[in-house]
């Protein structure tokens, strides 16, 4: 079976739109409730660090980065995505492409990666912490969803390039 991962491009929008959709569904992902458009989804994610997984050719997972702050001094630190079709998750999918997504950061001189992640969510919990992020912080209430408060926590990742570790 041929696998690789490239850059994301809008022709593969049909398909990371439906996984992104797949994830909005388990309720556990995100706290957004609809899939944006192209260009909403392209304006608030940076150009660098946007990778697709492609078995045989079909989109299977994706992964991206998104700023925290427009301010300069955070020009190094970004927020990171990974979202894998339904049919497709526990083939470490999600943790090649996060492995990916971390090397090609640090290539762009990135020195923190960060995530929010839904305490119930484990899977992205356990591939981020193989990575070298580590919880720092439970965000209590940081949100509602269908009407009731959920929490986050708040991962992180120093760059070893950078020096800061």
């Amino acid at each position: 079976m041929k696998t690789m991962i490239e850059p994301m491009n809008p022709n593969h929008w049909k398909e990371v739109a439906a996984i992104y959709l797949e994830g909005i569904q388990t309720g556990n992902a995100t706290f957004q409730q609809q899939v944006p458009t192209w260009q909403d989804w392209d304006r608030d994610h940076l150009r660098k660090g946007r990778f697709v997984y492609l078995v045989e050719e079909k989109v299977t997972g994706w992964a991206a980065l998104s700023p925290v702050s427009g301010r300069c001094v955070y020009a190094g630190v970004a927020e990171v995505s990974v979202y894998v079709a339904e049919n497709f998750r526990g083939k470490k999918i999600g943790l090649q492409l996060l492995e990916h997504l971390v090397r090609e950061s640090e290539k762009e001189n990135f020195w923190t990666l960060q995530a929010g992640i839904f305490p119930e969510n484990i899977g992205s919990i356990k591939i981020h912490e193989k990575l070298g992020f580590r919880i720092v912080g439970l965000r209590e209430k940081i949100g509602k969803m269908e009407g009731k408060w959920r929490d986050t926590l708040l991962l992180e990742r120093r760059s070893k390039v950078a020096g800061i570790e």
